[in-house]
């Protein structure tokens, strides 16, 4: 009997720990040839979620429990339960039931196909906001274009099955900066796709905000991607020759034609536009560098306060 081992984050999910557990457990009372376990990490939840998670484990055999000392992120959740999942296979999802646990037996019949990465392409239901549709398109479009991992339109979420062999590659990671949907792609081995509709979070809010989506995508692109340092340095070379070809005709034509050339507007202009120019363009190698800086420290990706196994 091949075992599949899944991998739940849970920030502040206490209202739905239960009820994936459910689910999960009636998708496998059809798969009679596989065994499971679930791994919920909970990336530093201030609700009852950690006391949810304790009263599954003393209920069911087949639940444990990683507990981070404080919250560190849903990527490195995500990693801490595979460093620590022992199946055949690994399926990570997220823990608000919108990866429908219903997906899982079609995604095991692929990897029995021969597939060593099942992955997941995500379609949005007609409630979700355009704004959300379209930034997230945007987003992959972008990485796709800056870098040389090819993720497929709408396949970034983290709703997959991994073999146990690309599994253990991904234990040997240790970027700092974790981005596992590129490194999934990056990693290349056998993969497939399967499409599938998010349900609506079941209970609580998502902490996924806006802000925490810029984060993600700058932490996506410069992960895999040196392009922005390239463009900032076109940028230079393209600005300074429209400068110095632009100014140098005005200065010309004003020294013809003998007029003055007044100098406080523009001036202060020039200033403005370069001056932003040159933020820009050492706030792209700041993040570069404060990539290095946080790399060479060796830091772990987190810290487990408690486990149950």
């Amino acid at each position: 009997m091949k075992k599949i081992s899944i991998v739940i984050p849970a920030h502040n999910e206490e209202g739905n720990v239960a009820l994936v557990y459910e689910k999960i457990d009636a998708v496998f009372s059809g798969l009679s040839d596989y065994d499971f376990e679930i791994i919920f990490v909970n990336d530093g939840s201030r609700d009852r979620t950690q006391q949810k998670l304790e009263e599954l484990s003393h209920q069911y055999e087949k639940v444990k429990f990683i507990e981070f000392s404080r919250n560190f992120g849903h990527q490195p959740a995500v990693k801490a339960g595979m460093d620590y999942a022992h199946g055949n296979a690994v399926i990570s999802m997220d823990g608000d039931l919108q990866h429908p646990p219903e997906l899982i037996p079609q995604m095991i019949r692929k990897w029995e196909e021969g597939y060593d990465i099942v992955f997941t392409v995500r379609k949005y239901p007609k409630e979700i906001s355009m704004f959300k549709r379209k930034t997230s398109d945007f987003f992959y479009k972008i990485l796709s274009k800056m870098s040389d991992v090819d993720l497929t339109k709408g396949g970034g979420s983290d709703f997959r099955l991994m073999d146990a062999s690309a599994v253990e590659v991904m234990r040997n990671f240790n970027e700092d900066d974790l981005f596992l949907r590129g490194l999934t792609s990056w990693m290349g081995f056998k993969q497939t796709g399967i499409e599938f509709t998010a349900n609506e979070r079941v209970s609580g809010q998502s902490s996924y905000n806006l802000k925490k989506m810029i984060t993600f995508a700058f932490t996506g692109i410069t992960a895999f991607s040196v392009k922005p340092l390239y463009i900032a340095a076109y940028l230079g070379f393209l600005f300074s020759g429209i400068s110095a070809v632009g100014y140098g005709i005005y200065v010309i034509y004003s020294f013809i034609t003998k007029t003055e050339i007044s100098g406080w507007a523009s001036l202060i202009m020039t200033i403005v536009f370069f001056g932003g120019l040159q933020l820009i363009i050492l706030g792209i190698i700041g993040i570069y560098l404060g990539k290095i800086f946080k790399q060479v420290k060796d830091r772990p990706n987190y810290i487990i306060k408690n486990k149950n196994f």
